[in-house]
């Protein structure tokens, strides 16, 4: 069942903001540990796409007060941050391979599920022809190093930029800022603001238009990362700030007027949804919050009608090698967009189709195998509960009672649960997608 918005319990963003500045003013009054020095306001609230940015200043404010659960939670999160501190940048042009185009500063990636049907040879050394092989990953695909390492620029921008938030250690705010410059700003080292040679297969496609799904799985995040930046960051300048800005609107305009852009859009499937999100969020991340509003409105008749079943399952993404996965991974589209719809006034969650499909009903579909209460009855190459983890959190805080009950029972995920320090869906059980 799912609470109207009255029951959910989930603050509003004006209610947020007012419990933060009464926070304040008890942190202003109560004196440190120390006797000396007092808690202080966290600075500017970060203009985030897809987080809640009034809910990571409370979440600070609360930090600074000594909440133990969060204090516990930041320790899972900083280890993963240190960790990225002997790591990177990364730059597209550090590769051996050149691009169909003679451009290194063009972003290059392999199909994951297509493999080679004979021998390499000198007259073949690829194997050509290469056939399909759903949800079987051909390690050859890591031998080219942008799309493992555009991974981590993903990953690492996003925790290094929290962890500077929630901690003020700057070195993680300039490693953050070092590694977005580096791959997206910087003329030398920066990537060019397209995808038209992604998941190329050897033999027969010099890219494809569900290459672009290379980016749309993570990319969204950097948004956030840079939002977060914004706030005052050291190591992240004006300059910085107006460099990924002018990438972005870019890469934008490649994504809704390129040929490849249109045809992942077009995508009936996973493809399709992740397409809509990412254009969303970079939509509003420029100021274009109308396109990110059509976007999100087109995608209830669009993707919801059309993916979503009346008893919440995903038909399409069911018949896949890999259903548990994929069921989750379509929804974190969904629940990202949600997250996005809420920015520019788009309530995704409490809409529901002509058969009574919606985004509750998709989530509460994979509660029984999340929580283990019953094995999970389609094919899955390998099982894994936790990916649902952050999904479960995010119906739960927009109101769905069973999601709320499901939270004690979840798998964690690897590292830790992050939710109440980054509160918007990742794909916790990452592969690359096909």
């Amino acid at each position: 069942m799912v609470a109207t918005p009255a029951e959910r319990g989930r603050p509003t963003r004006a209610i947020v903001a007012l419990a933060a500045l009464l926070l304040l003013l008890a942190a202003l009054a109560t004196p440190s540990a120390h006797g000396a020095e007092r808690g202080r306001w966290p600075g500017r609230v970060p203009d985030t796409v897809v987080l809640d940015g009034p809910r990571l200043a409370l979440t600070k404010v609360k930090l600074q007060l000594g909440d133990r659960a969060l204090k516990r939670t930041l320790r899972d999160l900083t280890t993963q941050a240190d960790q990225w501190m002997t790591q990177g940048p990364w730059t597209v042009t550090d590769k051996d391979q050149v691009p169909p185009s003679g451009d290194k500063h063009d972003y290059f990636s392999q199909a994951p599920y297509w493999w080679p049907s004979k021998p390499k040879t000198d007259d073949n050394p690829y194997g050509c022809p290469y056939v399909q092989k759903d949800g079987q990953r051909n390690p050859d695909v890591d031998k080219m190093t942008d799309r493992p390492e555009v991974g981590k620029v993903f990953e690492s921008a996003y925790e290094l930029s929290l962890a500077w938030y929630y901690t003020g250690k700057r070195g993680y705010a300039e490693h953050a800022a070092d590694i977005l410059r580096t791959w997206f700003v910087t003329p030398a080292t920066r990537m060019n603001p397209s995808l038209n040679h992604a998941q190329f297969i050897p033999c027969m496609y010099d890219g494809r238009s569900i290459g672009i799904i290379d980016f749309s799985q993570g990319f969204t995040s950097l948004l956030d990362a840079a939002a977060i930046l914004d706030t005052g960051a050291p190591g992240w300048t004006k300059g910085d700030h107006a460099g990924f800005r002018t990438w972005n609107k870019q890469f934008l305009d490649w994504l809704v007027n390129s040929d490849f852009g249109k045809e992942e859009s077009a995508a009936g499937n996973n493809h399709g949804t992740f397409s809509d999100m990412q254009i969303a969020a970079i939509a509003t991340a420029v100021g274009d919050r109308g396109l990110a509003r059509t976007v999100l409105r087109e995608a209830r008749t669009k993707r919801i009608d059309t993916q979503i079943a009346a008893d919440g399952s995903q038909p399409q993404e069911l018949a896949r090698t890999r259903s548990f996965h994929y069921s989750t991974f379509n929804l974190v589209a969904y629940t990202r967009m949600a997250a996005i719809g809420r920015h520019v006034g788009v309530d995704l969650w409490h809409y529901t189709g002509p058969t009574g499909s919606n985004l509750f009903k998709a989530v509460d579909f994979l509660l029984p195998a999340a929580t283990g209460a019953t094995p999970w009855p389609y094919p899955d190459l390998e099982f894994k509960a936790y990916a649902a983890s952050d999904i479960v959190h995010a119906a739960a805080d927009a109101g769905d009672r069973r999601a709320r009950a499901a939270l004690p029972k979840l798998q964690a995920p690897s590292g830790g649960d992050l939710w109440a320090l980054r509160p918007a869906v990742e794909q916790l059980d990452s592969i690359a997608q096909g």
